[in-house]
């Protein structure tokens, strides 16, 4: 129905940056949110950003002033810029989308299948 592919995890030392990508492909009628969330085995799963369909942003409070969130409607694709890295930004990424899709009447929920994201020097 809807897959999503993630890109632009990697190894990066501490102050550097990375951007994150997440196409959405399928039967979509419409995306009403994309965001990112992130899991540390320590800390458990958390929102980094999400962005809504009126363009609204929320950042996780670790995150601001250093990741920025974007989405290309075109494309069905979000962004996660992610400057300043620090150690405790390491963690596997994933996206998560809710969307409209042909066939059902509620918005469902999908996830991508993660990239890992290592701040170390």
């Amino acid at each position: 129905q809807v897959q999503l592919v993630e890109s632009g995890g990697g190894l990066v030392q501490p102050g550097g940056s990375l951007r994150l990508s997440c196409a959405a492909s399928g039967s979509i009628l419409s995306i009403n949110a994309m965001g990112w969330y992130r899991l540390d085995p320590g800390k458990g799963r958390e929102l980094v950003a999400r962005i809504i369909s009126g363009g609204t942003t929320t950042y996780a409070d670790s995150v601001k002033g250093r990741f920025t969130i974007s989405r290309d409607n075109a494309r069905n694709t979000v962004y996660l810029q992610m400057n300043s890295l620090k150690p405790e930004d390491t963690a596997v990424y994933y996206c998560n989308i809710v969307a409209r899709i042909v066939g059902y009447i509620a918005p469902k929920e999908y996830w991508g299948q993660g990239t890992q994201v290592t701040v170390s020097s």
